[in-house]
């Protein structure tokens, strides 16, 4: 068998590669309720008073919130919204109900920053031949977290995007870490995993196998870090600290 080298970096999305900070998620719902509401009275679909459609939608996604903690893993909300609003008589073409998902997304895609020298970290990462890819935790379709990829110039840097709704389990399940580096290529001990949350990210990777590398985060205050951790205050510093596993691993 080959010695271990790292050979694929995989990234969180959330606090990681996309910074959406201490946004309030108030504002934001209330802000995405606003947009895709006022959408759909535009396409003249039955959907009542505002304050109604607003309690209603906040109700729904807290109540599939809680589900989803309760079964570990992660709901659709594309489909959500699909069936609930079919049910209750709007009929939408397939783009409009993903532009209806954007409406509810871009209110927090506005509110996110990416560390400026991100693009050039993840070109010198892929000139370094290294595969690159995203394991989420999200219920967010796939098609506006793509599409805010693409906004932020990152996209075309991650061939490989695995986000948790699409599975039957999501993270610190050990399977969508293996999962991942399944459809990665790579055994799980050449790949180097990048993450902000000590429980969700850097433990379970570890237990499969992976490096891990820990960007700073306040969930994760007071919280011991697991053994075998490194720790970065920046992307920026992914190119050294992977030359550095690569020194440790061949001496």
């Amino acid at each position: 068998m080959s010695q271990p080298c790292i050979k694929a970096v995989l990234f969180d999305l959330g606090e990681t590669l996309i910074h959406y900070g201490k946004v309030s998620m108030t504002r934001v719902f209330c802000q995405g309720a606003r947009a895709s509401y006022d959408f759909l009275r535009g396409q003249r679909q039955p959907v009542g008073p505002f304050p109604i459609y607003l309690l209603a939608n906040a109700a729904r996604l807290r109540w599939q919130t809680i589900r989803s903690h309760w079964a570990g893993r992660d709901f659709d909300v594309l489909d959500l919204f699909q069936r609930v609003g079919e049910r209750k008589g709007i009929s939408l073409q397939p783009q409009q109900w993903e532009h209806l998902a954007w409406l509810w997304y871009k209110g927090l895609a506005e509110a996110s920053v990416i560390d400026p020298r991100t693009s050039d970290t993840l070109e010198t990462l892929r000139g370094l031949g290294l595969k690159l890819g995203i394991l989420s935790n999200t219920f967010v379709p796939a098609v506006c977290l793509d599409r805010h990829l693409t906004q932020l110039g990152l996209l075309e840097f991650f061939p490989i995007r695995i986000y948790s709704y699409q599975y039957q389990f999501r993270k610190p399940n050990l399977k969508i870490f293996n999962l991942a580096a399944e459809r990665i290529g790579e055994r799980a001990q050449d790949i180097l995993y990048v993450g902000d949350r000590i429980e969700y990210d850097i433990r379970p990777a570890l237990k499969v196998g992976m490096h891990v590398a820990l960007i700073p985060a306040y969930t994760n205050t007071g919280k011991p870090v697991p053994s075998g951790t490194r720790t970065i205050e920046h992307l920026a510093e992914l190119p050294l600290l992977v030359s550095r596993i690569q020194g440790e691993l061949k001496s």
